[in-house]
C-alpha cells in the first residue's frame, strides 16, 4: 500500500516559515536566509483550533520543534485585539507526547485533553477558573482476559518453585469488587452538547494475568485472532464535571474509531471497523446510533456502506451526513458526501457531492442555520472550504477565505464566529478569526513557529498537456538567478491518490536555498481533480503518470531558466515508487532519490499492512501476473543507469524494509551506483515527517536524511559540496 503523504497533512499539523526578517531581542535584524537543515529541526507546528462556546477565545495546539522533543501543548488566545496567546498545558519530562485533542466543555467552564502522565493515557479536565488539570480515574472490568483462555500458557501451577523461606503469611484474597477494575488508556473522547454525558473509546486493557504471561515470555501471537478491541463507554457527568457513576460499556462491535454527539439530543453517531485486518478482504466499516440512556441498545445503520469514513448528525438530529467511497470506479479513498434520513426505516443515502471535481474531507462538518453543510475539500492545488446543499441538487460551492490553503475550520454551536488556519507558499501559517464565514481573516497573536529571518517563495501554478489531460504543477524558482540557469529537482507526491497544495513548505525552501528549482507535479491519479482524473492510472502505475511527470519536465525546461544537464527526481512513498520507475525508464536525470518505495508488487502485496488499496489498481498479483510485474519498478532494474539513493525506515509497515533492500541488491548487482540508508524505529509516516522538516520525536533522522540528500545531489551535479552545517 502506498501512502498519500501530502494528503494527511491538513489533519495533522501546519507549520510555517516567516516571509521576511524580524527583529531579534538585541534589536538587530538577522540576515534573511533560506532554511538550513538545522533550521528545519527548530520548526514548530500549530493545529486544531477550537472556538469557545461564547465566541471570545480559541484554543489550539502547538507542537514543539524536533530539537525540543516534538511534544504537543494546548494554548489559548482571545479572538479579538492583539493580546498574545499563552500556553495552557505543560508536560513533565517523562511525558514524551504532551497534551493533545483538546475540547471545550459545552459551557466553556473547562478544557478537556488527553495526556500520558504515568502508565496510562488519561483524560484530563482543566478548570478555566484556575488550578491544575485533574485526570479522570477511568477503569473498567476487562471484557477480555486471555490468561483465562483454554490452553493459556503458562498453565496454572507452572510457576517456578522458590527455595526462599519466609515466615510471611500469604496475602489474603481480596473480595472487593473494585479489585476487578483495570485502568484504561483513552484513545478518544467526546462530550455531549448539554455537558451531561462523556463518551470515551479505549483499547481493552492488559489484565494482571496477561501481564504475568508477558513477563513469563508466554507471548506467541496468533495472527488475526486478536480478541482485544477498541470499545466505547459512556459516563454521566455532574454539573462540576465529575463522573456520576462508573463507565458503562456500549454494546457495539469493535473497533470503535470515532463517535460524534448530536447537538439536538443525547444521541451518538459511532463509526467502527472490523478488527483483525478484515479491511484487507474488503471495506469493513460500520455506523451505529446510540441513545445515552440505553447504551445496551445500539442501532446499526445498515443503509450506510462499509466504506464510511466519518460523518455527523444534522442540526435537528433527523439525518446524518457521512463520507463514503464514490459509487463510480475510483481509488479507495475517493469519497462523496451522502445524507441519510435516520427516522425513515426504508431511507437510502442520497449523494450530495457526486458532481464535485475535488476531494471532500469528512473531518470538518458543520451545519448552517439555513440547512447547508460546511466542510473542507481539496480543489486542485488549494485546500478550500465548501458549502454543500443537503438536497443534493447542486454541486458544492467554494467559500473564499482569502488563502490558497485553509485548514482546521471550526465554529461553536451557536456559530458566533469562525476560526481556521491559513497559509500559502510565500505566507506563513496564521490563525484566523471572522465573525461570519466569508469575512476577511483577523489574524490572532500566536507564538512564533520558526526561527527568525527564514525566507520562503510563492510558487507559480503551471499547466501542461499530457495525452488527453491537462496537468497542474507548482514550480518554485530560486530568486536572484541572474544569467545562471538553475538545476531542477522534480519532487513527486505520495499516494498515488494524493496531491500537492500551495502550502508554506520548509523543505521546498530548504532546496531553494541551495539554488535548485523545484517542480511538484500532480499527475493523473492525483486527488483534488475529480473521479476521471483520479481513476486514470488504474492498472497503469508508472505508465501514464510517468508520462505526465516527464511532460512537465519538458515544459519547464523549455519555458524557464533551468539547466537540462542538472536535473534530479525524488519522492516519498508512491513518489519513491515513481522514482524507482524513472530509474528503469530513462537516464535523463543525474540523480534519483527514492524514499519508502514499493519496488516489487508481489512481495510488497504480501508483506504490507493492508493490500485492499492495491487491489483496485491491478488486482491480486497471483491472478494478474503480467500486470503486477509491469507495474513493479524492479522490472526495469536491468536498464538502470542513474545514481540512486534509497531512504527507508526499518519499522515501516506500509512499504516494508524489504522493498528498498530488493532495489538496493538489484542495482548493486547491475553495477549501478546505489546507496541505501535505513533508520531504526521509523515507520512510514514518521520518517517522512522528519525528512520534510515537520516535528519528529526522532531528533536526528530528518537532519541526516537532508544532509545525505544534499551531498548526493551536489555530487551528481558536479558542484562543490556544502560544508557540514553546525548544530545550533
Amino acid at each position: 500500500m502506498r501512502f498519500p503523504f501530502t494528503s494527511f497533512l491538513p489533519r495533522l499539523c501546519c507549520w510555517s516559515l516567516v516571509s521576511s526578517a524580524t527583529l531579534t531581542v538585541a534589536g538587530q535584524t538577522p540576515a534573511a536566509h533560506f532554511p538550513t537543515t538545522d533550521d528545519l529541526r527548530h520548526l514548530k507546528s500549530m493545529g486544531g483550533p477550537q472556538l469557545s462556546p461564547d465566541g471570545k477565545l480559541a484554543i489550539f495546539t502547538v507542537t514543539d520543534a524536533t530539537a525540543d522533543g516534538a511534544k504537543a501543548h494546548v494554548w489559548i488566545v482571545p479572538v479579538g485585539g492583539s493580546e498574545k496567546a499563552r500556553q495552557l498545558t505543560f508536560s513533565p519530562p517523562a511525558d514524551k507526547r504532551g497534551e493533545r485533542g483538546p475540547q471545550w466543555a459545552p459551557d466553556g467552564s473547562a478544557v478537556f485533553f488527553l495526556a500520558k502522565r504515568d502508565e496510562h493515557t488519561q483524560l484530563f479536565r482543566l478548570d478555566m477558573r484556575g488550578g491544575d488539570a485533574a485526570p479522570y480515574d477511568l477503569k473498567i472490568v476487562p471484557p477480555v482476559d486471555e490468561s483465562k483462555e483454554k490452553n493459556a500458557i503458562p498453565p496454572p501451577g507452572a510457576e517456578k518453585p522458590t527455595d526462599k523461606k519466609t515466615d510471611e503469611k500469604p496475602a489474603e484474597k481480596k473480595t472487593d469488587a473494585s479489585s476487578e477494575y483495570v485502568a484504561i488508556d483513552v484513545s478518544g473522547f467526546t462530550l455531549s452538547a448539554d455537558g451531561k454525558w462523556l463518551a470515551v473509546w479505549a483499547r481493552d486493557p492488559e489484565t494482571p494475568g496477561e501481564k504475568k504471561q508477558k513477563d513469563a515470555k508466554a507471548d506467541a501471537t496468533w495472527v488475526n485472532h486478536e480478541k482485544h478491541g477498541t470499545r466505547l463507554y459512556l459516563a454521566a457527568l455532574k454539573a462540576d464535571g465529575a463522573l456520576d457513576g462508573a463507565l458503562k460499556p456500549v454494546k457495539i462491535e469493535p473497533d470503535v474509531h470515532e463517535a460524534v454527539w448530536s447537538t439536538a439530543v443525547d444521541r451518538l453517531l459511532v463509526f467502527t471497523e472490523k478488527p483483525n485486518d478484515e479491511a484487507e478482504l474488503g471495506p469493513a466499516g460500520a455506523s451505529w446510533t446510540v441513545d445515552a440512556a440505553t447504551p445496551e441498545k445500539a442501532l446499526k445503520l445498515d443503509a450506510v456502506p462499509a466504506t464510511v469514513r466519518g460523518g455527523a448528525f444534522n442540526t435537528d438530529g433527523s439525518a446524518i451526513v457521512f463520507a463514503a467511497q464514490t459509487p463510480e470506479d475510483a481509488p479507495p479513498g475517493y469519497d462523496e458526501f451522502f445524507v441519510l434520513q435516520t427516522e425513515e426505516g426504508s431511507a437510502k443515502p442520497v449523494s450530495l457531492s457526486g458532481r464535485f471535481n475535488g476531494q471532500i474531507n469528512a473531518g470538518t462538518l458543520f451545519f448552517t442555520p439555513d440547512g447547508a453543510l460546511i466542510s473542507s475539500a481539496g480543489v486542485g492545488t488549494h485546500a478550500s472550504v465548501v458549502r454543500v446543499a443537503l438536497d443534493g441538487k447542486a454541486a458544492p460551492v467554494t467559500v473564499d477565505l482569502g488563502a490558497p490553503v485553509v485548514n482546521w475550520l471550526n465554529t461553536n454551536r451557536k456559530e458566533t464566529g469562525w476560526v481556521w488556519l491559513a497559509e500559502s507558499g510565500g505566507q506563513p501559517v496564521k490563525l484566523c478569526y471572522a465573525q461570519h464565514l466569508g469575512d476577511a481573516c483577523a489574524q490572532m497573536n500566536t507564538p512564533e513557529l520558526a526561527p527568525t529571518g527564514l525566507r520562503s517563495v510563492e510558487p507559480e501554478l503551471i499547466h501542461w498537456k499530457s495525452g488527453d489531460f491537462t496537468i497542474e504543477g507548482l514550480l518554485y524558482m530560486p530568486p536572484d538567478l541572474g544569467a545562471v540557469k538553475a538545476p531542477l529537482i522534480v519532487d513527486v507526491h505520495g499516494g498515488p491518490f494524493g496531491a500537492y497544495e500551495n502550502r508554506n513548505d520548509a523543505f521546498v525552501n530548504f532546496l531553494l536555498g541551495h539554488g535548485w528549482a523545484v517542480l511538484r507535479p500532480n499527475p493523473r491519479g492525483s486527488s483534488n481533480y475529480g473521479v476521471k482524473f483520479a481513476a486514470a492510472n488504474k492498472n497503469d502505475l508508472g505508465g501514464g503518470d510517468y508520462q505526465d511527470v516527464m511532460a512537465g519536465v519538458d515544459y519547464v525546461l523549455a519555458k524557464y531558466p533551468l539547466d537540462p544537464a542538472k536535473t534530479a527526481l525524488m519522492g516519498y512513498s508512491y513518489g519513491g515508487e515513481m522514482a524507482a520507475f524513472v530509474e528503469g525508464k530513462t537516464d535523463r536525470f543525474k540523480a534519483v532519490i527514492s524514499a519508502a518505495p514499493v519496488i516489487d508488487q508481489f512481495s510488497e502485496y504480501g508483506t504490507e499492512k493492508d493490500s485492499w488499496y492495491d487491489q483496485w489498481y491491478y488486482g491480486k498479483p497471483w491472478e494478474h501476473m503480467a500486470d503486477a510485474w509491469r507495474q513493479s519498478p524492479l522490472a526495469g532494474a536491468a536498464k538502470a543507469k542513474s545514481p540512486f539513493l534509497l531512504i527507508q525506515g526499518e519499522g515501516d509497515t506500509t512499504d516494508p524494509l524489504g522493498q528498498a533492500m530488493e532495489m538496493y541488491h538489484a542495482l548493486r548487482q547491475e553495477g549501478v551506483s546505489v546507496e541505501l540508508v535505513t533508520y531504526p524505529r521509523e515507520d512510514h509516516g514518521p520518517l517522512g515527517m522528519g525528512m520534510y522538516g515537520r516535528p519528529s520525536p526522532e531528533p536526528w533522522h530528518g537532519y541526516d536524511v537532508r544532509q545525505r540528500l544534499v551531498e548526493f545531489l551536489n555530487k551528481a551535479f558536479g558542484t562543490d559540496k556544502t560544508k557540514p552545517e553546525e548544530t545550533k
